[in-house]
């Protein structure tokens, strides 16, 4: 199963950066790799969201519809778009490292019959797309714990 993740380090409380990653309405403010379709719906178990993703700056979004499956706040978000013969599941983790210091985790599990075939396109805008999130994240909750 091919796996895209990524992780960092945040100078900021974990509450901070979970509220940060579950306020889908503010995305929009920092986030310039998944767009929220869906700012009225909740981030909570069994929920649908329509979202999109943007793998590089300027590209054209992809629309996907996705289902959470976990929410253990403050820790662990999930949910999984499906599409005929494809799966993607994004696990966002948070850990607390002390003196206020969070580190955060994206990964992206990727399967079905026909992973094999999308992912050799995909992968390395994906992983630049995830990494940018990350990398988005860090300097919005860092500038606004400060």
């Amino acid at each position: 199963m091919p796996t895209l993740y990524t992780e960092i380090e945040l100078n900021a409380p974990r509450s901070l950066v979970w509220e940060t990653i579950c306020r889908k309405d503010r995305w929009k403010h920092w986030n310039t790799f998944l767009k929220d379709k869906t700012p009225h719906q909740t981030l909570t178990r069994g929920h649908s969201l329509v979202l999109s993703l943007q793998r590089l700056p300027k590209e054209p979004e992809t629309q996907f519809q996705a289902f959470v499956t976990t929410v253990e706040p403050d820790s662990c978000l999930k949910w999984v778009a499906i599409a005929p013969g494809y799966r993607s599941e994004h696990v966002f983790e948070l850990w607390d490292m002390g003196d206020r210091c969070t580190k955060y985790s994206h990964k992206e599990n990727i399967s079905g019959a026909l992973s094999t075939l999308f992912f050799p396109f995909i992968r390395k805008d994906e992983q630049r797309g995830i990494r940018r999130m990350a990398m988005d994240l860090k300097d919005y909750v860092e500038a606004q714990y400060g």
